[in-house]
């Protein structure tokens, strides 16, 4: 906000959003585990590897579909962030 004499101006900012975003979640996708005492063990479902090689992941709440977006765009899908704290896991903030 910045106050110029009388006048206040009032600056937001605000996304682009496209066709459908509305229906758009981030998906949590588990690519791997380690396993007491043991080293990572990666799963065939990584979401580097789909955005480059256009392959399809899996989400936790089921989901199937190939990364391509800016999931910081988009809301934590409700039931990835159920399944993922029912695990004990910790999620981001934000």
């Amino acid at each position: 906000m910045s106050i110029q004499g009388d006048t206040e101006l009032l600056v937001t900012s605000v996304s682009k959003v496209d066709e459908g975003d509305h229906e758009r979640f981030t998906h949590i996708v588990l690519e791997g585990y380690t396993p007491k005492g043991g080293d990572f063990v990666p799963l065939e479902n990584s979401v580097v590897e789909g955005m480059i090689n256009q392959s399809p992941v899996k989400a936790l709440c089921g989901k199937i579909w190939v990364p391509g977006r800016d999931p910081q765009k988009y809301p934590i899908c409700p039931t990835c962030k159920e399944v993922a704290q029912s695990m004990g896991w910790k999620l981001p903030a934000g």
